[in-house]
């Protein structure tokens, strides 16, 4: 295999890998809870009233 074509194949898979690393960051970052500032505020502090 010539250089040439090993260097092509692999930056081949080097934008393929990067496109799936962003797919699924991507992804994970949609199915995250969004809240307010005060939300988490109230949430880390532990004074959040859940009755």
């Amino acid at each position: 295999m010539s250089a040439a074509a090993l260097f092509g194949l692999f930056a081949l898979f080097a934008v393929v890998a990067g496109l799936v690393l962003y797919s699924l960051v991507r992804s994970e970052a949609e199915n995250t809870e969004r809240m307010s500032r005060e939300e988490a505020r109230e949430r880390v502090s532990g004074r959040r009233d859940d009755s």
